[in-house]
């Protein structure tokens, strides 16, 4: 019984997530009219170099979790390490995060290592990760003030005001304050429950894992492979914008916004952020004119058009990049 509770925890809580969004954001669009943007409003032939590009963004995360492995002693040829990060995100695909535990998997009966080993070098990639994506998050509330106090109500009586009279700035100001305190007291105080030791050990063996970064040989590598990784992330969609007639004039600072909000969207537990990256993307560009708000009232459809189109793209190169992984590694390996 305690194995199926876990099973429903780990793959249908996703699964339910994935279909309450997905339901969400169809249940107010007009799908005829989203058929004939994407025949009249869409350029095809932008997406061949957002294929290109993101293939490239997966083969520097390979290139960077090689500096990792090799500082631990294990050296898996390149081609191993790009099959394992294609096979990643298509297990993540079917189900989340189990992509991460199946490439450590791999590689650790690879090369005869232990799977402990590996699974630390991946808690230091992932963290990496949540830095840059901490960082972007906040560049952008800055550089996109106007918008976010507009849309997200941080105005006084007069009409004024700006980030910091808005409420859920402090708010989030507070959380972090309080994680920090908290965390500090775990690593302070003289604790015996169980559960509050294994989330002490938990976070101990987090930042292990990401302070080895800053240990290793090559770290200056691995901060560069990070922002050509990151660079080729936030590349993807830009580029995709240009494909639309509705957002080819977004600029920058727009797909900024666009970006972080949907790299925020994927932290959902869901099956390759289905629901979530839409909701995201929809709700950033409503910030910017296209569609409106709030997403309980119907929308313009070009916002739905662009993020299906986009996401149903990049899940059609992952689920054939991930073909190629696992044939590769049956026939190669």
């Amino acid at each position: 019984m305690k194995k199926i509770f876990s099973y429903i925890i780990k793959y249908g809580i996703p699964i339910a997530i994935s279909a309450a969004l997905a339901w969400f954001l169809s249940k107010n669009v007009d799908w005829g009219a989203i058929k004939e943007s994407l025949k009249q409003d869409v350029n095809y032939w932008w997406f061949l170099p957002v294929i290109v590009v993101s293939i490239f963004s997966h083969v520097f995360r390979a290139m960077r979790w090689r500096l990792q492995l090799r500082a631990l002693g294990i050296t898996p040829p390149l081609r191993a390490l790009v099959c394992s990060i294609f096979g990643t995100y298509f297990v993540n695909l079917l189900f989340p995060r189990l992509g991460e535990v199946w490439r450590c998997g791999y590689i650790a009966r690879r090369e005869k290592a232990p799977f402990t080993t590996v699974v630390g070098s991946m808690v230091g990639d992932r963290l990496s990760d949540t830095v840059m994506v901490a960082l972007l998050t906040v560049i952008t509330f800055f550089l996109a003030t106007p918008q976010m106090n507009e849309f997200l109500g941080a105005r006084d009586a007069n009409g004024g005001g700006g980030l910091l009279t808005a409420w859920w700035f402090w708010l989030v100001i507070a959380l972090g304050v309080a994680c920090v305190a908290f965390v500090w007291w775990l690593f302070k105080a003289d604790i015996t429950n169980k559960l509050l030791l294994k989330v002490r050990d938990m976070i101990k063996n987090l930042w292990d894992g990401f302070a080895a970064i800053g240990r290793m040989e090559g770290k200056w590598m691995f901060l560069l492979y990070t922002l050509l990784i990151w660079g080729c992330y936030f590349m993807q969609l830009y580029i995709a914008t240009f494909a639309f007639s509705f957002t080819a004039g977004l600029g920058v600072v727009a797909v900024l916004v666009l970006f972080v909000l949907s790299s925020i969207g994927m932290a959902v537990p869901t099956n390759g952020g289905l629901g979530a990256w839409q909701f995201a993307i929809i709700f950033g560009l409503a910030i910017y004119g296209v569609g409106s708000l709030p997403l309980t009232t119907p929308f313009n459809e070009q916002a739905s058009a662009f993020a299906w189109l986009v996401w149903g793209i990049q899940t059609l190169l992952l689920i054939a990049l991930g073909i190629y992984a696992f044939l590769t590694i049956k026939f190669k390996d």
